[in-house]
């Protein structure tokens, strides 16, 4: 029996190998590679949200969105979000469009404050932050404390 034309060998012993299978179930070391780190879809997708401000649907994101990724994807990504509350989901007929349900300061302020609450000595990691602010960001905390706007 002939190996579909997908097949490739292997070198070593010139058996058929299934490279696109492993390619698609990302076992093949270079697609592995170009693989985004835990998160950082989700990052993207919520970029992509916040750089708008009118609620896009899945194609619209997945347009956006640098590399090769599939609808579904990016619509199973959106289904997180939208369970984690990170999203709003505006029905369009059939069609749905999302929105972020926090801007960009509003989360990361959350995602800070969650961090302080998860360590067992917040003054301490506070004075770890703090030392580690660049001389603007520095200038902006004194002025936030001091009750100004920023």
């Amino acid at each position: 029996m002939k190996a579909p034309s997908w097949w490739a060998t292997t070198p070593a012993t010139g058996c058929p190998t299934r490279c696109k299978v492993s390619a698609m179930a990302g076992r093949d070391p270079q697609v592995r590679a170009a693989r985004r780190g835990a998160g950082e879809l989700e990052s993207e997708v919520l970029a992509s949200l916040w750089a708008t401000d009118r609620p896009l649907t899945p194609a619209e994101i997945q347009a956006g969105i640098v590399g090769p990724l599939a609808y579904n994807t990016v619509h199973t990504i959106l289904k997180r979000l939208y369970d984690k509350g990170l999203v709003l989901r505006d029905a369009d007929g059939r069609r749905g469009a999302y929105r972020p349900a926090k801007n960009a300061a509003e989360l990361t302020a959350e995602a800070m404050h969650e961090a302080l609450d998860r360590g067992p000595d917040p003054i301490a990691a506070l004075q770890q932050f703090v030392t580690g602010l660049r001389p603007d960001e520095e200038r902006a905390l004194r002025d936030l404390l001091d009750g100004g706007a920023g």
